[in-house]
């Protein structure tokens, strides 16, 4: 072997049960549950040459460009785990990565980034091992765990389970497990309209955020009610019950917006416009009888979730009340990766 390329792809996520609070490696302090997203997604290559020593060394591009912010994370985190990467050694390793959604427009990129990392990595040993089975999945998003812990639910389709869950006896906090074998087929058609309200970089970032959960007042509470809103969507996501769906998704967006607000110091996230379009949201919702609802990710921006069959009704209140409210009138639309 002289040089060999692999590629993958993978992508973003977004978690109707919020996992806040973190020990340990990378370790959650409640399970998630989340929609695996189709259109939002990371394009990863990699190159490598032998280079005769034992010691193998990278360099990282992003959509072209050299990226150090980003080639230091990887660094890092290939030192930090090089337990389960010395297959790389004696390898040069050129790197190019690419997202499928604009820069800086509010998507959560770390889920999609490192997991197609992971998974290119996985590819790459199975050339040096010369071994021709399929990527452990499992191994795959344990590892990618490692790198950001949303990452553990990229690699599985449609919805994954990332925690230790009683009615699930195969979960854990080391890696995430599919659930698509018990998603009832409404789920599957989920459509999430990404509402941009800001691409600024976060006043706070998740980090911080997860660091601020320990000592919090409300932390061991905060864990309780993801546990048992965890066991309810579980029962919601096998029969169906779209209301039920909408009360766990908006509770738990909110939920997650009230720890930040009462951290120590406490900091928001959501601005005026997110707020306004939630109200929309909730007003269309009610006139309509249309079962759409929002959730939000560490940031200001609305995902508005919502089954394919109302898609033409949904667009259009979104084009005529909520566009207004978006930076530069952008809306992502995405929809369940199958």
């Amino acid at each position: 072997m002289n040089e060999i390329s692999v590629s993958a792809q993978s992508p973003s996520n977004i978690a109707i049960v919020k996992y806040w609070g973190k020990h340990g490696n990378q370790l959650p302090n409640n399970p998630s549950i989340s929609f695996t997203l189709s259109r939002c997604h990371t394009d990863t290559q990699i190159k490598a040459k032998q280079n005769g020593t034992d010691k193998y060394s990278m360099r990282f591009l992003f959509e072209g460009k050299d990226s150090p912010k980003f080639q230091e994370k990887i660094e890092k985190y290939l030192v930090d785990n090089q337990q389960y990467f010395g297959f790389l050694k004696g390898l040069d390793l050129e790197i190019e990565s690419s997202n499928s959604f604009p820069h800086s427009s509010g998507i959560a990129s770390s889920a999609a980034s490192m997991s197609a990392l992971v998974l290119c990595l996985l590819k790459i040993e199975k050339i040096v091992n010369q071994d021709v089975t399929s990527i452990d999945m499992r191994k795959a998003s344990f590892l990618s765990r490692l790198a950001s812990g949303s990452a553990a639910r990229s690699v599985f389709p449609i919805m994954s389970l990332w925690g230790a869950t009683p009615s699930v006896t195969d979960s854990s906090d080391d890696y995430a497990v599919p659930l698509a074998d018990i998603v009832n087929p409404v789920f599957k058609t989920y459509h999430d309209s990404i509402l941009i309200v800001s691409n600024k970089e976060k006043s706070v970032s998740s980090r911080v955020g997860h660091s601020l959960m320990n000592g919090h007042p409300l932390a061991e509470q905060r864990y309780k009610t993801a546990r048992e809103n965890t066991e309810r969507l579980l029962k919601v996501l096998k029969n169906g019950d779209v209301d039920e769906f909408i009360t766990i998704a908006e509770a738990e967006a909110s939920q997650l917006h009230e720890m930040m607000a009462t951290s120590t110091p406490p900091y928001k996230l959501m601005e005026p416009n997110t707020l306004k379009i939630i109200e929309l949201v909730k007003v269309f919702r009610q006139e309509s009888k249309v079962p759409a609802c929002f959730t939000l990710d560490a940031g200001p921006n609305v995902h508005l979730l919502y089954p394919d069959a109302f898609d033409k009704q949904v667009k259009q209140f979104i084009k005529e009340n909520l566009l207004q409210y978006c930076r530069d009138n952008q809306c992502i639309d995405d929809i369940v990766q199958q």
